[in-house]
């Protein structure tokens, strides 16, 4: 069974560019650590100042492998200190989800 970990972030809703890149970042960093993006989203319409991060996990233990890869990882390292000193991230919660089989369904080619 897989985990997913959804990443709820309150961003500075004038620094939106900002955090783009550092999701997009993210596009390479998290499969080359062992994580499977899903995605990254960010406001569009309504509230502008939530974005949210989906990564899914075979398990919560390759979550933690994926944590302790992550700081040794030379391009995460980088973009860590990238939002630091951007300043755009405000606020960073994570909840761990299991999927219910039946209900997943995706279509990839809506999202391009």
């Amino acid at each position: 069974m897989s985990i997913t970990c959804f990443i709820e972030y309150e961003i500075n809703p004038f620094k939106h560019a900002e955090f783009e890149l550092y999701a997009k970042n993210w596009g390479k960093i998290i499969p080359q650590c062992g994580g499977r993006l899903m995605g990254y989203f960010i406001p569009h319409e309504g509230d502008n100042k939530r974005a949210f991060g989906l990564i899914t996990f075979a398990s919560l233990a390759d979550y933690e492998s994926y944590r302790a890869r992550l700081k040794s990882d030379n391009d995460a390292i980088e973009n860590f200190r990238y939002a630091q000193q951007a300043q755009f991230i405000l606020h960073e919660k994570r909840y761990f989800l299991k999927g219910v089989p039946e209900t997943l369904t995706c279509d990839m080619e809506l999202l391009k």
